[in-house]
């Protein structure tokens, strides 16, 4: 597939065949994503690749503390509500998910059912939690990085027939994903993403993201 056309079938999957990953299709994932951009060649990524029981643990635990009332706590700051024509892009692709899985606006049951997907890191056979070494902080270069990294992820593994979701809910209980995954303690935690065989039953694995209008987004200056 050519890139262009790579970049723009790719899409996020929130439903996923309980099929393992081979271990060996993830190695040939990383071993392209590796060779993404870094500053000055820094490389700061790690990548914790999980699956079976201690992804399961994680999963418990994510959904114990949510449903307790445990205040998320991530390991770097994070703008936790967006206004403006941020949080209209956020509500556009939500309103895109809950009309095609017919989850209506008054129905607290099924909303609260798709956020704890989000928990669950949408039930997919493998988690790759990325972290960088916290001696990096302030990491703001270091976390532009592993968005590098993570993007590179994502297609690498569509291009192998693999579904992803970048997902920022699945670390939001950051000391449960530190325990269950064996996270060193010098390291802090940025991302994950699911990855599994994409279940094409899954009505919300139809939905594809708008983008913005160049206009919107794009000024040229001396051309």
């Amino acid at each position: 597939m050519e890139f262009s056309e790579l970049i723009k079938a790719r899409k996020s999957i929130r439903g996923y065949q309980q099929k393992p990953v081979p271990r060996a299709v993830i190695e040939e994932i990383i071993e392209v994503a590796k060779w993404s951009p870094s500053s000055m060649n820094t490389q700061p990524w790690h990548v914790h690749v999980i699956t079976g029981e201690p992804l399961e643990r994680i999963r418990q635990g994510n959904t114990e503390n949510m449903l307790k009332g445990v205040p998320p706590k991530r390991d770097f700051p994070m703008k936790e509500a967006y206004d403006g024509i941020h949080r209209k892009r956020q509500v556009d692709i939500a309103i895109q998910l809950f009309d095609v899985m017919g989850i209506a606006r008054d129905d607290k049951e099924r909303r609260t059912d798709w956020v704890m997907r989000g928990f669950r890191q949408f039930d997919a056979p493998v988690s790759l939690v990325l972290t960088y070494d916290k001696y990096l902080e302030p990491a703001a270069i270091s976390q532009f990085d592993l968005g590098a990294l993570s993007h590179a992820i994502v297609l690498a593994a569509w291009e192998r027939g693999l579904g992803t979701v970048i997902n920022g809910q699945g670390i939001m209980q950051s000391a449960v994903v530190r325990e269950h995954a064996g996270i060193p303690d010098d390291q802090n935690i940025m991302i994950c993403i699911a990855l599994g065989y994409p279940d094409e039953s899954f009505v919300a694995n139809t939905v594809k993201s708008v983008r913005e209008d160049h206009a919107n987004f794009v000024r040229y200056v001396g051309f």
